[in-house]
């Protein structure tokens, strides 16, 4: 690989930035985010900055974090083990109805999702006093760590876990039925750790500030404050986004089984599913082997792209979106974008487009067309072919999606 590849930052008393941005507009707060990670004293070789790049709490979202002996909460943030999962059906675009109103009826009944009025309890989109058998069975294999985790952190038993199994979320996450280019079914959707997962985040998040009291001022942003290896909450933290980790991927399977229950219950003809299926985290940390040496590789908004694995890049609501299969890419410590990425916050989206581009926008999907989803409309993204030609180095697409349904949080 050349360096015509990527750009290099290269900043006094820092680790270098790679970035993979050629084309793709990259907002200077962003920038200045990614320097200010690098002056880390424990970043590892560079960062490495995907094309969907753009400010997030502490650490910019689309950034590939490598670090020795440490972690930074933040970095990993709090919707820990957020993702996406599709699967390749057997049915066709013409096995679908002309209809797909009633389809997307039965998938929002099915899943939790948003904040559902007719949900019980104190968050609306959770399953209320009565989780289906499939949410109890996959607690089950979840309970026992959690018990462990509580036993030294009590507050966070009093959190939406248990309840929230195989439900959506709100903001970006989806639910989507999609069109490969030789018109064949996928499904596909986007959800995290939930309430728990937020709650584990953010109770770190402050406890590595709090940790760090007297070291703040000597870190760029107190949102980098970061466990070191061996030290009081560091083996607690990773035990515990670990088992977030693990709740978000099951929290993914239980809605894609709910889903083809749901499709199933409309469309007639039988079909199979997971004929290739694919779930992947894109908000996470783990250990990894890079360069000859072991490290914790934080991945925020960024996808695992090892040689032969496969991933998945969501476009925007309205856009396409892309099955690749990862190259291997060093560099990029085997990693690529997770989507297309912001250009603009929520509230600017919601600012500067109106309901009718939001319809104009995502014509030809039967989803949500109101005021509540505007901050999601396509022009609010960075432009996925752009996004995607930034990267031909990192992946390789196999499948363009086309979505034709969408359930939005």
């Amino acid at each position: 690989m050349t360096k015509e590849n990527y750009q290099v930052l290269e900043i006094e008393n820092a680790a270098s930035i790679k970035m993979w941005t050629e084309g793709v507009p990259v907002e200077d707060d962003a920038k200045e985010q990614l320097i200010n990670t690098a002056k880390m004293p424990f970043i590892f070789k560079h960062l490495a900055v995907m094309p969907d790049v753009h400010l997030g709490k502490g650490s910019t979202i689309g950034s590939v974090i490598p670090t020795h002996k440490a972690i930074i909460p933040a970095a990993v943030g709090v919707d820990i083990g957020c993702g996406m999962i599709a699967c390749k059906t057997t049915l066709i675009a013409k096995d679908l109805p002309d209809n797909l109103a009633p389809l997307r009826a039965a998938i929002e009944k099915t899943v939790p999702h948003g904040r559902t009025p007719n949900r019980g309890g104190r968050d609306k989109g959770s399953w209320g006093d009565r989780p289906p058998v499939l949410v109890d069975e996959a607690w089950k294999t979840l309970e026992a760590t959690f018990k462990q985790i509580t036993e030294d952190y009590p507050k966070l038993k009093n959190t939406n876990q248990y309840k929230h199994l195989g439900t959506l979320g709100t903001g970006n996450h989806f639910i989507e039925i999609c069109l490969d280019e030789n018109d064949t079914v996928w499904i596909m959707l986007h959800s995290g750790s939930r309430g728990v997962g937020n709650a584990i985040g953010t109770m770190f998040i402050e406890l590595a500030k709090k940790d760090m009291q007297q070291h703040l001022c000597n870190i760029p942003d107190q949102d980098l404050a970061y466990f070191e290896e061996g030290s009081k909450y560091f083996g607690d933290y990773v035990k515990a986004v670990g088992w977030g980790q693990q709740f978000a991927k099951t929290n993914r399977e239980i809605m894609m089984q709910h889903v083809i229950d749901a499709m199933r219950k409309i469309i007639t003809k039988p079909f199979q599913t997971h004929l290739e299926a694919v779930n992947c985290h894109h908000n996470y940390v783990q250990k990894e082997t890079h360069f000859g040496e072991e490290v914790y590789v934080t991945r925020k908004g960024a996808v695992s792209a090892k040689k032969g694995e496969l991933g998945i890049i969501p476009g925007s609501m309205g856009a396409r979106s892309f099955i690749v299969r990862g190259l291997g890419n060093e560099e990029s410590f085997t990693s690529c974008s997770h989507g297309a990425g912001r250009i603009m916050s929520r509230t600017k989206a919601k600012k500067i487009f109106s309901l009718n581009d939001q319809i104009k926008a995502t014509e030809g999907v039967e989803c949500r067309k109101d005021a509540d989803v505007i901050d999601e409309i396509p022009m609010a993204y960075k432009d996925i072919d752009a996004v995607m030609q930034a990267q031909k180095d990192l992946v390789e697409v196999i499948y363009t999606l086309k979505q034709v349904v969408c359930v939005k949080g």
